[in-house]
């Protein structure tokens, strides 16, 4: 397997290249933050910990990450399962495994900066208002909008057709409040720009959001103008 990372990549520039990383580390107990600035072989060596190990398994989940991310699908000739699967297996999985994981960063920024940059409690109340209503939302796609999508394919009636329009209504409405939630996100932090000298965890707080803002709209490009009006004009 060819290694993006090695023994000499420095701790804090693997994380500012790879933020997931960020959790493998965490798993280690490997310090990205205060000790960011060597090389992972001192920090790999410190904890007692395999490097083939390690390495192996960073460079595993760097490709894997780049590989999901860079499938392509020919959108206007793709099934609705091709479609769906896609979203689900990248979008959907990205946002379930991110939000649990970044959640614990926002909350630590707020306890350590908060009492001198208040800004952060609205980060902190943003993003936990975004993540419930995105959970809620996934539920709600994989089990109401998507299989219907699929049943239409073989069973068009008239039924199906009026829980399709009101449940498409529906998502796009939260569609819209998501995106506003990511709008005042990033007025907030300033573009995501972190403050001069912030801490290695504030500046991967503000990367990992900006990535989610990213990802989140292209998910919702692919529903609310590839999927969606398909299923609807095809009804």
């Amino acid at each position: 397997m060819e290694r993006t990372f090695t023994e000499t990549s420095v701790v804090g520039e693997i994380v500012t290249k790879f933020p997931k990383a960020s959790d493998l580390f965490k798993s280690y107990r490997i310090d990205f933050c205060c000790g960011g600035n060597r090389p992972i072989i001192e920090a790999i060596n410190e904890r007692n910990l395999s490097a083939e190990e390690v390495l192996t398994n960073l460079n595993t989940l760097y490709q894997e990450t780049t590989a999901l991310n860079e499938s392509r699908i020919e959108w206007e000739s793709a099934s609705y399962r091709e479609l769906i699967d896609h979203i689900i297996n990248k979008h959907h999985r990205y946002i379930n495994e991110e939000l649990p994981q970044l959640s614990p960063y926002i909350t630590k920024v707020l306890r350590v900066h908060g009492a001198g940059q208040p800004h952060l409690a609205m980060i902190h109340r943003l993003f936990h208002e975004l993540r419930v209503e995105l959970e809620q939302h996934l539920i709600k796609e994989e089990t109401e909008d998507f299989p219907l999508i699929l049943e239409l394919e073989q069973n068009r009636t008239e039924e199906n057709v009026n829980k399709l329009l009101k449940v498409v209504e529906e998502l796009e409405n939260e569609h819209s409040h998501a995106g506003n939630i990511l709008k005042e996100l990033r007025d907030v932090t300033n573009d995501f720009t972190p403050p001069e000298g912030a801490c290695g965890t504030y500046r991967l707080v503000y990367q990992r959001l900006e990535h989610l803002e990213s990802d989140l709209f292209q998910h919702i490009h692919l529903e609310n103008n590839v999927l969606f009006p398909r299923a609807v004009a095809q009804v």
